[in-house]
């Protein structure tokens, strides 16, 4: 199993992780994990989150089934489908680099994706923090890192990005999803609460 996705409930970890800081006492703790199964999965949803963890963490293999080129995987905590979500991105190629954003969105572009016209059984990683989820007087930050090398010219990128949810109310679900094509049969994606110590 890849290092990036080994589970280690329960398991204390001293600055491990995309943000943390280096020689914080963390305890990483498997809420749930989904490995996409045969035919492909139009979105992994986690629910039911318990309040009881400082932040969250997403750890990823991920695919798109769409044929043409990579993809944003997009993210709705909630149910929430109203414009109250922003982002920034920013992202490299080897060859080519840029930005973007946006705001008054109803979703977060979270996660950069490989598609299917690219290297067979080849996934994008990724890694991304939920800040503060369950601290309801505060709007909720989302950062992640993400991407891969597929020996592709469509789909060589590294992408670090930002996100914001402008609700106090603590996330208790969170929905991923393509806006075109779905989740590739083996994506396997893990989610992870952090306590502070």
């Amino acid at each position: 199993m890849s290092p990036l996705l080994q589970t280690r409930a329960s398991a204390s970890a001293q600055g491990f992780g995309a943000f943390l800081a280096a020689g914080a006492a963390t305890s990483f703790e498997s809420i749930a994990t989904v490995t996409v199964g045969s035919g492909g999965a139009a979105n992994v949803e986690f629910t039911s989150i318990p309040s009881t963890y400082t932040h969250l963490q997403i750890r990823g293999l991920i695919r798109c089934t769409r044929s043409d080129t990579a993809v944003d995987v997009n993210l709705q905590v909630n149910s929430d489908t109203g414009s109250n979500y922003a982002d920034h991105v920013l992202y490299g190629s080897g060859s080519a680099a840029g930005a973007f954003g946006g705001g008054s969105a109803d979703r977060i572009r979270f996660l950069w994706a490989p598609a299917a016209n690219n290297t067979a059984s080849f996934f994008g990683g990724a890694v991304a923090d939920m800040l503060d989820y369950a601290n309801t007087n505060k709007y909720k930050t989302f950062r992640s890192l993400s991407g891969g090398d597929g020996n592709a010219t469509l789909e060589n990128q590294v992408s670090l990005r930002s996100g914001l949810w402008q609700s106090t109310s603590a996330i208790t679900s969170i929905k991923l999803f393509f806006s075109v094509g779905n989740f590739a049969q083996y994506s396997h994606i893990a989610l992870y609460g952090i306590k502070s110590a």
